[in-house]
């Protein structure tokens, strides 16, 4: 009997540390931009080119996909989705902002950080919620899971340091961990990479080496200021003289290993792994594997970039708290991957796909 009731007792201080805020100041932040954040990790990411461009084919193209919402009727083999009318947010999720501004920034809220948060504004005569705005993921802090990794919807929310009701926010948990979390390393080895070549970059001629091969061996300070006269010389003009005692010996330092071309390569296809996207689509040479057409193209992105962070929207606003038991709300995917299905067919003949190449139904069901 002790040993149960230790265990009961062990439980109930458990939840009485994670009992939910009653307090809803926080809502007040709402709308006060200077506040709001980014986060210094997202915005030193953002600063590589390939994450930039593997960022805004991700989240840019959510946000130009189409919500639908949808009831599942089992038609005797297995549940079947059928769409039905749609409650009026689908057509404009924050009445302050374009479905296409709010699906691209929870998107990214999700890719660089694991997770993002609605507050629901407005509701309806039922409890619905009716309107919603983005609360951006470097703004708030969950008090009950302090680190990076989510283990299920939270009790306790801080936006910009203030509690709110966890009742009155939506909360989209990813399945896969933010980008700052993961690709910390990457990403400053990239920016590393991306000074180096900077640096290089002021000179467009081969490096080299001045060699003192007679006379009084110059100090530290000559051969310094002698190195310097050397390079004005040569930066404004395309001769440059020495004396019979200095030797110029070129080195292997040619103007493309100076910009480290290879490693450069080497560096964005690590970070189009880290995001998902597959590096062809981030102008990446990828050797032998090529897309034969613009509507394989986009069911790569779909399959390897997208496809988790819509899973995720989707699931999320088609949970109870959100709309009534049965419904649901699903992006049109199959509207994305057919626009071009009319210009894929007149395309010349090389980029017609080849015979061995599996359907749409065949990889999206994979």
């Amino acid at each position: 009997m002790a040993r149960k009731w230790w265990a009961t007792s062990k439980v109930s201080k458990a939840a009485a540390a994670v009992a939910p805020f009653t307090s809803n100041t926080g809502m007040g932040q709402l709308g006060y931009f200077p506040a709001y954040v980014s986060g210094e990790a997202r915005a030193r990411a953002m600063q590589v080119p390939t994450i930039t461009r593997g960022r805004d084919l991700i989240c840019g193209t959510i946000g130009t996909l189409e919500l639908e919402m949808v009831r599942h009727i089992w038609n005797g083999e297995e549940l079947e989705p059928v769409t039905i009318a749609p409650r009026s947010w689908l057509q404009r999720i924050d009445t302050g902002n374009t479905n296409a501004f709010t699906l691209s920034w929870t998107a990214d809220d999700l890719l660089f950080y694991g997770q993002a948060f609605w507050a629901i504004t407005e509701r309806t005569a039922d409890g619905y919620p009716s309107a919603f705005t983005r609360m951006p993921a470097a703004s708030v802090t969950l008090v009950d899971q302090p680190g990076p990794v989510r283990y299920g919807p939270s009790n306790q929310i801080l936006f910009l340091g203030q509690p709110v009701d966890a009742r009155n926010v939506v909360q989209f948990i990813s399945p896969v961990e933010g980008l700052v979390y993961t690709t910390s390393r990457a990403i400053e080895t990239a920016l590393k990479l991306e000074q180096a070549r900077y640096r290089n970059a002021s000179s467009s001629i081969p490096s080299v080496v001045l060699m003192q091969k007679s006379g009084e061996p110059l100090s530290a300070q000559e051969l310094e200021d002698l190195c310097t006269a050397f390079d004005l010389a040569r930066l404004h003009n395309q001769t440059a003289a020495v004396n019979e005692h200095i030797e110029v010996k070129e080195t292997y330092a040619t103007p493309d290993k100076m910009l480290l071309i290879e490693a450069a390569d080497y560096q964005a296809r690590d970070l189009c792994r880290a995001i998902g996207v597959p590096a062809y689509l981030a102008g990446i040479a990828t050797g032998a594997y090529s897309y034969t057409n613009s509507r394989s193209a986009r069911e790569d992105l779909y399959l390897f970039g997208m496809r988790p962070l819509i899973q995720c929207i989707q699931e999320t606003l088609s949970s109870d708290n959100v709309l009534p038991h049965g419904t649901g709300v699903r992006f049109r995917v199959d509207k994305y991957l057919e626009e071009m299905a009319g210009e894929d067919s007149s395309d010349s003949p090389q980029d017609t796909p080849d015979s061995g190449q599996e359907n749409t139904q065949e990889r999206l069901a994979r």
